[in-house]
């Protein structure tokens, strides 16, 4: 697969942030969307590098709302401004949002008849796809970025934390980001 041709910034238009973004939001429906949202703005239609993406990524994780409208928020801003922003957030939640509201009368209306336990095996089944696609996508980004024994230290405490040892999350990033800042800012002056 040959690497997309970067677009400047500015010059994505709008008509491919909302269909861009409504093709992850269709494609993704049970989870995994980070993996979605890279593989399109990163690998098919190189808007962003994985540098840019995994910032776009951390940051959207660490500030208030849900980290993949964040995510797209913080992708539509880099392509086109605000208005790019509010692209990318329409085309993303268009497709979920129909399809939980159906889902969501379905499900109500067969959860007590005898389709109730096929319906959950089904969600489960869903479940343990989100949370394969997710664990791939970090494995990948993961390839890239974390390069220092630093930096895969940093990785390692934290997911032992919150992973294993059930750190609220909340505690974890106030420890982890000021302490990552302070060894990559040593790292770099050694």
């Amino acid at each position: 697969m040959t690497s997309p041709t970067p677009i400047p910034p500015g010059r994505t238009p709008l008509s491919a942030l909302f269909l861009g973004f409504l093709n992850i939001g269709a494609m993704s429906f049970g989870g995994g969307l980070a993996a979605w949202i890279r593989r399109e703005t990163v690998q098919r239609r190189g808007w962003l590098d994985d540098r840019q993406f995994l910032a776009g990524y951390a940051l959207s994780q660490i500030i208030p709302g849900a980290t993949n409208v964040n995510l797209a928020v913080f992708i539509g801003t880099q392509l086109r401004g605000a208005v790019g922003a509010l692209a990318a957030v329409a085309g993303l939640m268009v497709v979920p949002m129909a399809l939980i509201v159906a889902a969501g009368a379905l499900y109500a209306a067969a959860r007590s008849g005898p389709a109730g336990p096929w319906i959950a095996r089904v969600l489960a089944g869903m479940g343990a796809a989100a949370i394969g696609l997710n664990l791939a996508t970090g494995i990948r980004l993961g390839r890239t970025n974390l390069r220092t024994p630093v930096g895969i230290g940093i990785a390692a405490v934290t997911a032992i934390g919150v992973g294993l040892l059930r750190v609220p999350l909340l505690y974890a990033l106030a420890t982890m980001i000021p302490l990552s800042i302070l060894l990559a800012w040593t790292e770099r002056r050694a």
